[in-house]
């Protein structure tokens, strides 16, 4: 047993040499022998019902302690015991004897050693002397604590360790308690020196401070963004170079911006006719005129076929139709106050069937119109019953509604004088416009 802890202690020694860590300390330490003894005969409830802790033997360590690695230490300790336990005669005594104690440790910290509370796991060997005779018996502790690192010098050790007992008949196995500080042999650990390297003095070697150097500055005496030059417009064009240095354009236009030629908004890139004004809808063009009737196609009720501006883009139309059209329209008659059409317009809405069917391209418009006499609703009212009586008719004669569009306007719109009975009697009127469109 003596030559297994020496060899042990040499070569956890020989590890800790390889550290340049390491400490020295004291501790304080408790021994109860008496409780896991209790718990092997009993069980773990019954002594905790008893009280957990037995009989304490105090006692002290020497110990020193050595880093292995960023978590691994290595303690060997000497502990010194008073205990009255009488291990040669198996009974205690009213005297306390001392008994010796060596034991040789590896610790495993959850943390590198710098952290101020470290938890650690233990485990090794040891032996002691307990007998009046000399008689080592060995043991194994095993445990766990906490270490208190106080500025890389000092630490303090909390431990509490299980401790089986290679022979129970002579050493039972027990429980140990300690607490402990210890002392660094080296002082804090010392960051290596950074040494400053002095920058070396560079001649300034951009005369306009624009942040580049004079060999790659084109202008080395006018601070500027571009090459070392100023760029007034910010189109990355330097204004030694741009021809409008004050109007951002673009490198294929010499810094200017893209022409518009016939100055409609629209740029010449873009302008599918660059001289002559027009607009975005029709990419720079005029308003197209397909029949070329100088009517534009947006205003050209008629777009294909060729017109004159009077009739909206349309051909004109005949004025002879237009007169036939309106004889039938001062010929129609209702009854009053109704909108029953009087006999005696039918020959003139015949005519307008007729024409209308010789004309297929032919369309017609209806407005009725009343007197002031009565309320301007039932004016109005009765002024589009009239217009509509009027589709009626010719829709019945064939004609297509779709060709008919009717309006009523009451006696917003009269034409004579309502003061007198022939002035109401022109007012109540339809007037009827044939369209091409």
């Amino acid at each position: 047993m003596k030559k297994y802890l020496l060899a042990l202690l040499i070569l956890t020694g020989g590890l800790a040499h390889a550290q340049k860590k390491s400490v020295i300390g004291f501790s304080v330490n408790l021994t109860d022998f008496d409780t896991p003894d209790k718990i092997r005969q009993s069980s773990l409830g019954d002594v905790l019902k008893d009280g957990f802790f037995g009989t304490m033997h105090p006692g002290f360590s020497i110990l020193y302690w050595q880093g292995l690695t960023n978590h691994l230490d290595f303690s060997a300790r000497y502990n010194g015991v008073f205990s009255n336990k009488g291990f040669s005669s198996g009974k205690a005594t009213d005297v306390r004897e001392y008994f010796n104690e060596l034991e040789a440790s590896l610790h495993l910290r959850a943390f590198k050693d710098k952290v101020a509370v470290n938890p650690f796991l233990s485990a090794g060997v040891g032996a002691g002397n307990y007998m009046k005779k000399p008689a080592v018996i060995g043991y194994m502790p095993v445990g766990l604590g906490v270490q208190f690192n106080l500025m890389e010098e000092t630490y303090l050790y909390l431990q509490g360790n299980y401790r089986w007992s290679w022979n129970t008949s002579q050493l039972p196995s027990s429980t140990w308690y300690s607490f402990g500080i210890t002392q660094s042999l080296h002082g804090p650990k010392k960051e290596p020196e950074i040494k400053q390297v002095p920058m070396p003095v560079v001649e300034n070697k951009d005369r306009d401070n624009d942040g580049v150097e004079d060999d790659v500055d084109q202008c080395p005496d006018e601070a500027g963004k571009v090459n070392g030059c100023p760029d007034s417009d910010g189109d990355g064009i330097a204004d030694k170079d741009d021809r409008c240095p004050q109007v951002a354009g673009t490198q294929k236009y010499n810094g200017c911006p893209i022409p518009d030629s016939d100055n409609d908004g629209i740029n010449d890139e873009e302008d599918k006719c660059p001289n002559v004004a027009g607009l975005a809808k029709y990419n720079g063009c005029p308003i197209p005129d397909s029949d070329n009737d100088g009517v534009n196609d947006e205003e050209d009720k008629c777009p294909d076929v060729p017109g004159v501006k009077e009739n909206n883009g349309c051909p004109e139309i005949k004025k002879e139709v237009i007169e036939k059209v309106n004889k039938s329209a001062q010929s129609i008659y209702f009854m009053s106050g109704k909108d029953v059409i009087d006999k005696r317009s039918y020959k003139g809405l015949d005519a307008l069937v007729e024409l209308l069917n010789n004309e297929p391209t032919y369309n017609l418009t209806v407005d009725g119109h009343t007197d002031n006499t009565g309320s301007d609703a039932l004016n109005q009212t009765l002024s589009e019953k009239r217009a509509m009586a009027i589709k009626n008719y010719l829709v019945k004669k064939g004609i297509s509604e779709d060709r008919i569009t009717t309006h009523g306007f009451g006696s917003s719109r009269p034409i004579a004088d309502n003061k007198t009975a022939a002035g109401r009697a022109k007012n109540r009127r339809v007037e009827m416009t044939i369209r091409n469109y």
